[in-house]
């Protein structure tokens, strides 16, 4: 049985309802697109389970999606220095359930209303909806950022600071078409490249250390 995340209920029920209701008034055939859409609603809002055995010395991805971008820069809301951004764009068809890419201490978390430019464009990470939580662990400090889309005009974060949370558990969910930022200290090891495609909780984006040292 697929399990859905609780923030899609709703969503689901109204897109069966409009199925249903299309099928009662309508002619058979216009059920079909009907059909499709409550089918596509009730699987974005799949949540599928990713537990797994953790591993401290890697950095998991935050999301499911294509990385499109990995740039070097200043982060000034809490790294407060160098790091490497790492950008995931999700598709409508990827799961948009996010999860926490290393165990840690979350220590910041900051909301920013915006607008809602195409999550894939590079102003996005600047101009549109996001939230951002920032965690402490053991190796340094992290930077999760979620940011809405075009499409997109919810964002959920599941945790306050203060709270303890654990590689692979979930962190939140962005409703539609959205992309995930992940901002890495500069002695952290990236090893993805632009077009992979990744899973969250499952592929290893990067160590916290240079394997070559």
């Amino acid at each position: 049985m697929i399990r859905i995340a609780p923030e899609g209920r709703p969503f689901i029920l109204g897109a069966w309802g409009i199925a249903i209701g299309l099928v009662l008034v309508f002619p058979w055939y216009l059920f079909v697109p009907g059909l499709l859409v409550a089918i596509w609603v009730t699987a974005f809002f799949r949540d599928p389970d990713r537990t797994g055995l953790p591993n401290p010395e890697h950095i998991l991805a935050p999301a499911d999606g294509k990385v499109i971008s990995i740039v070097p820069l200043h982060e000034p809301d809490f790294l407060d220095g160098p790091s490497v951004r790492i950008s995931i764009f999700m598709n409508v068809f990827n799961v948009h359930v996010n999860r926490y890419p290393t165990d840690g201490t979350l220590t910041y978390r900051q909301y920013h209303p915006g607008r809602f430019f195409n999550a894939a464009a590079d102003k996005a990470s600047h101009e549109n909806e996001q939230s951002s939580v920032g965690l402490l662990t053991p190796n340094g400090k992290i930077l999760i950022r979620q940011i809405a889309g075009w499409v997109a005009r919810r964002i959920v974060t599941d945790h306050e600071v203060d709270t303890t949370v654990h590689q692979g558990e979930r962190l939140g969910l962005i409703r539609f078409g959205s992309r995930v930022d992940l901002f890495l200290p500069p002695e952290a090891s990236v090893r993805v490249a632009l077009g992979d495609h990744t899973v969250a909780g499952i592929t290893s984006i990067g160590t916290w250390h240079d394997p070559a040292t």
